[in-house]
């Protein structure tokens, strides 16, 4: 027995260095990071999507803007071209949900603060109300950092369409006027403008997730 063994010692240590290379390998294989799902309308609430949108499978990405913030800076998709960013909506005199998202998006703001790639994006939904001085004093109380972080107003329908045509964030009051009921949910949007993910602007878990999934969409460009 020992000397069959002997005479394919050299056989049998090829093929356990064999087998230890391609069980690595396979091990390596299931445990590449799986991307971050494309979301398109199709996959999202029906309430929060436009009926012309609410059927369609691909190819989503968000519309281009043109919007005001709160230092009466003009905002537009070239401030944040290949930029990872997170957008929400809500107003300023809010005294629900909006103080708890926009708690959560400082923590956001505090975890990417020397992050050049990661942007924030806020839109106002009462943009009568919200004006340049309505949100710089908005921000200067929630000590938003103007590099990192955009809170904007405008033209309601040009917001109303972001809203519902490109980020699918708020539900249609059903008024004649473009009015928006605000939802508490962040979208997480990719370089290209997809959206990437969809978390609760009010949960701390959530928007744990969402940092999170930051750092997992900044290694896929890698």
């Amino acid at each position: 027995m020992w000397s069959y063994i002997k005479q394919f010692k050299y056989f049998f240590i090829a093929f356990g260095v064999l087998s230890i290379a391609i069980i690595a390998i396979i091990y390596n294989i299931l445990n590449v990071e799986q991307p971050l799902p494309i979301w398109q309308p199709n996959r999202i609430d029906a309430a929060l999507v436009d009926s012309t949108l609410q059927n369609k499978r691909k190819y989503h990405t968000v519309a281009d803007f043109k919007l005001i913030n709160q230092n009466g800076d003009t905002i537009t998709q070239a401030d944040y071209k290949d930029k990872i960013y997170v957008a929400d909506f809500f107003f300023t005199t809010c005294q629900s949900i909006c103080p708890i998202m926009t708690g959560q998006m400082y923590r956001v703001q505090e975890a990417i603060a020397s992050d050049d790639d990661v942007m924030l994006l806020s839109h106002s939904v009462t943009p009568e109300i919200d004006s340049v001085a309505q949100l710089k004093a908005y921000a200067l109380e929630k000590k938003v950092d103007d590099s990192k972080w955009n809170l904007v107003t405008g033209d309601r329908k040009q917001i109303y369409d972001l809203a519902r045509k490109s980020y699918l964030v708020v539900k249609d009051d059903n008024t004649q006027d473009y009015g928006m009921i605000h939802t508490e949910n962040f979208a997480l949007i990719d370089k290209d403008r997809q959206i990437r993910g969809m978390y609760d602007g009010t949960s701390e878990t959530s928007v744990d997730s969402l940092l999170m999934d930051i750092e997992k969409l900044k290694r896929s460009y890698q």
